[in-house]
C-alpha cells in the first residue's frame, strides 16, 4: 500500500510516520514544508493543480494529513488549518488516483460540553475559538468532498514529544525547575479544567486502522476518560520523585472556565516562586472535555493502550533531559 503522509514532522505526524514504516505493507511518502520531506510543498500556498500532478505521479492509496497548526491568530490559523485542506481535497477530486483520505481533526470542534457527559461524534459542533472554528471548517470541507474520506478528531494528544509550550509541558517544566533550584513547594494556577487525555501512540495506531478500514464520517478518538489537570499534575510530581508540595492557586477567568479554588496544599497570599499555568486551555472547550469512543472501537478495533501515567512519564523524562 503507497501511502502520502502530509506533516510528518510534527507533533502527531512523527508518530503516524514510525507506526507506518513499522508496516512492512507500506511503501511512505512525506509531504512537507521542511527540507526533510521526501517532496517539498506549503499546502497553504500551495495550487491544487501542482499537488494533483503529484498525486497522479505518485498515485498513493492512501493520503493521510496531519499538517495543520494550534498556534497564530485567525488568519494563520485558516490558512494552515482550512485553506490547505481545501487544497488537499481538490487535487484529490481532479486527480486520477482515487485515494482515500484520512484526516486528522480535534476535539476542538466540539466546543463546550456539560460536566460529566461524553461527547459522541453526532454532537452538534460549537467550537469556542477560532483554532476549533479553522477545524472544523477543514472537517466540512472533507465530509462535503465527496471523497472516499474519514475525520478523526483527536481530543488531547499526551505523551513524548509534548511541546513544551503545552498544558501538560508547562506543568513539567515548572517541576524541573523547582528540582533544580531545591524549591520544597510549587504554586500552580488553573489546573481546575478537565480534559481527556490520549497518548501520541495510541493515535498513530488509529490512524493506522483508519487508512486500512473503509470507515468514513467523523470518529472520535480519546481515551473515553475526563481527568482534572491538578490530578495530572499530582502524578506528573509523583513520576518525577518531586518530594515538594504543591499548592493550587485562584486565577482568573479564562477561555478554558474560571479557575477553582485550591485544594492541593494550603496557597500562601506570597506571589513568590509561583508557576502559573494561566488560561492552560485556550481551546474554547470550557471546563469539561470527554469522548465517546465507541464508535472507534466498532468502526476501526481500536482502544486505547497507554495509560496517562506512561504517557505522562514521558513528558517528564524529555523535560528532565532539557538543558
Amino acid at each position: 500500500m503507497r501511502v502520502l503522509l502530509i506533516g510528518a514532522n510534527g507533533y502527531l505526524g512523527r508518530f503516524v510516520a514510525d507506526r507506518l514504516l513499522a508496516d512492512p505493507a507500506v511503501q511512505l511518502t512525506a509531504l512537507g514544508r521542511g527540507d526533510d520531506a521526501d517532496v517539498r510543498f506549503d499546502l497553504a500556498s500551495g495550487s491544487p493543480g501542482a499537488l494533483t500532478r503529484f498525486l497522479d505521479a505518485v498515485h498513493p492509496g492512501v493520503v493521510i494529513n496531519c499538517a495543520g497548526t494550534t498556534r497564530g491568530g485567525a488568519r494563520d490559523l485558516t490558512r494552515h488549518n482550512t485553506v490547505a485542506v481545501a487544497t488537499v481535497c481538490e487535487a484529490l477530486r481532479r486527480s486520477g488516483c482515487g485515494a482515500r483520505l484520512v484526516q486528522l481533526g480535534c476535539g476542538a470542534e466540539y466546543g463546550p460540553s456539560q460536566p460529566g457527559s461524553s461527547t459522541a461524534e453526532d454532537a452538534v459542533p460549537r467550537p469556542g475559538g477560532p483554532y476549533g472554528v479553522s477545524k472544523l471548517a477543514a472537517t466540512e470541507l472533507v465530509l462535503g468532498s465527496g471523497l472516499d474520506a474519514v475525520v478523526l478528531r483527536v481530543f488531547s494528544p499526551a505523551g513524548p514529544g509534548t511541546p513544551a509550550g503545552s498544558p501538560l509541558g508547562r506543568l513539567a517544566e515548572a517541576l524541573r525547575r523547582a528540582m533544580q533550584s531545591g524549591d520544597g513547594e510549587l504554586k500552580l494556577g488553573g489546573l481546575g479544567v478537565q480534559r481527556d487525555f490520549i497518548d501520541v501512540r495510541d493515535v498513530a495506531r488509529a490512524v493506522h486502522a483508519a487508512s486500512l478500514s473503509a470507515a468514513q464520517g467523523v470518529i472520535n478518538i480519546g481515551s473515553g476518560r475526563a481527568v482534572r489537570l491538578r490530578d495530572a499534575a499530582s502524578v506528573l510530581a509523583r513520576v518525577a520523585g518531586y518530594g515538594g508540595t504543591l499548592h493550587e492557586l485562584d486565577g482568573p477567568a479564562g477561555p478554558a472556565g474560571p479557575a477553582l479554588r485550591a485544594t492541593i496544599g494550603h496557597p500562601r497570599p506570597e506571589p513568590d516562586h509561583v508557576a502559573p499555568l494561566a488560561h492552560p486551555y485556550p481551546d474554547g472547550c470550557g471546563g469539561w472535555q470527554q469522548a465517546d469512543v465507541r464508535t472507534a472501537r466498532d468502526r476501526l478495533g481500536w482502544r486505547p493502550r497507554i495509560n496517562l501515567e506512561e504517557s505522562l512519564a514521558d513528558i517528564w523524562m524529555e523535560a528532565a533531559c532539557r538543558i
